[in-house]
């Protein structure tokens, strides 16, 4: 691609009424993105039927299929006769999607493509107001490709790229985004394997999953049913919001995975004694979303009971791992000392039922925009923990939107975490020593001086430049909307 279409059709959007914000862009471009790929993979079923000398029957009706409705061709040339204006927009509106949305009645389960459709469409609506705009969307959008592996991998980079716009703005966006090099730390400690199962109980845009995938595929010796298998039977998620499941499946399906088994619901709805064996994964990997306040029926799900939202999805993932199952979560640093009853009950559950081997503690910045300190919890279910390996990450700046985390920032820990070395960013802490009146498992860096450290002058005018520059930058495209 010659240009970024997704820059395209955002400039697109920006002269349209009804789309405000970067989140508004991607669930608009995300839900055409979607039923390009789906014309994609018809036509693609529908060829490889008549080479097998079968007919195939589409998903879609005629009339709703892309090629009928949204660029429609005489003789290999666009009709220019096609849809636009208003009536594009009262076909969309009153006719597309709500076909769309009724097959999530139709479908006979909730694993087929017919259900995922009736999903997607049943949780996002058209926002554009002008018909023309939309036009000139749509007309971008058939500029899509997935026809090859390098079609796929371009637009994975590009859509990847446009979710973390996404996460850097308002509206809740970082809810969808957790920095990539920091995914990739956690899956290469937790080291799954082909055959078992990963799962995000909290899938926001899937990037757990989709580096997963990458991780796994990485390897050259895979066997065609060891690719069956990553295709079909490694990767589960669920996802309560609908913006964010159309970015997960749509994530997914870029990153090579074409009928995700991703779920639209709210896991906290689901009471974890009901759990079963069948049920549970061999490693988990996510980033639950913290600070939010949950209603008292919620909390009837779970045997420790607190209104904090990352305290519940702990107990569900800790209840969702197989025994000698990996997990590894991002949560408030918080949780490691608050000294109220649930969070000293979950503590205390966390360490008697897994071996809680490693916190790696992040630096502020590391998620743009939260304003809050994390930790990740790396732990294996079935035996309790004895010893805890800290890691203080320090990557010897201060982070923001212009110097984001990267992986180099993140080699040395994954180096020292595998014999659980001590070092000047890290320590081991014995159980033991822990007091079990409130389980609090915070602790300073032993060799770190407790003397306040101040910048130097230089430090911070070099801050405060950095700052002028971003305000420079948000002013630019303030001005440019004007």
């Amino acid at each position: 691609m010659s240009t970024n279409p997704f820059d395209s059709i955002d400039n697109e959007f920006r002269k349209d009424a009804g789309c405000t914000s970067e989140l508004d862009y991607i669930e608009q471009t995300s839900w055409l993105l979607f039923l390009k790929y789906l014309d994609a993979m018809e036509s693609s079923r529908k060829l490889e039927s008549e080479l097998e000398g079968k007919s195939y029957t589409y998903i879609l009706s005629d009339e709703f299929r892309w090629a009928t409705w949204a660029t429609p061709k005489i003789n290999g040339e666009i009709d220019h006769n096609r849809m636009t204006g208003d009536d594009l927009l009262d076909f969309v509106n009153t006719k597309l999607f709500p076909y769309l949305k009724g097959f999530k009645q139709r479908a006979d389960s909730f694993n087929t493509i017919e259900y995922k459709i009736g999903e997607i469409f049943d949780g996002i609506k058209n926002r554009a107001q002008s018909g023309y705009t939309l036009r000139n969307v749509i007309d971008i959008a058939d500029g899509f490709r997935f026809g090859s592996n390098e079609d796929k991998h371009e637009m994975s980079q590009l859509y990847e790229e446009k979710i973390k716009r996404m996460g850097n703005a308002g509206r809740n966006g970082g809810e969808y985004y957790t920095p990539r090099p920091l995914i990739r730390a956690m899956i290469e400690v937790t080291s799954p394997k082909v055959g078992e199962t990963i799962y995000d109980g909290a899938v926001g845009s899937a990037g757990f999953l989709c580096e997963a995938h990458e991780y796994l595929k990485s390897n050259s010796n895979l066997t065609t049913n060891d690719l069956t298998t990553i295709q079909k039977n490694t990767f589960y998620g669920k996802e309560k919001k609908g913006l964010a499941y159309v970015i997960g499946i749509m994530n997914m399906i870029l990153h090579g995975i074409d009928a995700p088994n991703l779920i639209h619901a709210n896991t906290l709805n689901e009471n974890v004694m009901d759990i079963q064996e069948k049920d549970r994964h061999n490693i988990v990997l996510a980033n639950p979303p913290f600070g939010g306040s949950e209603r008292k029926e919620t909390q009837s799900n779970f045997p420790i009971k607190t209104g904090e939202t990352a305290y519940l999805f702990l107990q569900h993932f800790m209840k969702m791992m197989k025994t000698g199952g990996r997990g590894a979560v991002v949560i408030k640093n918080t949780f490691l000392s608050n000294s109220d009853n649930a969070s000293v009950s979950l503590r205390k559950e966390l360490l008697e039922t897994c071996n809680l081997h490693t916190i790696l503690d992040c630096p502020s910045g590391t998620f743009q925009g939260a304003g809050v300190k994390t930790v990740v919890l790396f732990f294996q279910k079935g035996s309790p923990t004895r010893k805890i390996w800290y890691y203080q990450l320090n990557p010897g700046r201060n982070m923001g939107k212009t110097n984001p985390l990267n992986d180099k920032d993140l080699a040395e820990f994954l180096e020292t975490q595998k014999s659980f070395a001590d070092s000047d960013n890290s320590w081991t802490v014995d159980i033991a020593d822990v007091d079990t009146s409130n389980y609090d498992l915070s602790t300073k860096n032993p060799n770190v001086d407790d003397e306040v450290i101040l910048r130097s002058p230089t430090e911070i005018l070099d801050e405060i430049e950095k700052l002028d520059e971003e305000s420079r930058e948000i002013l630019k495209k303030i001005r440019s909307l004007l």
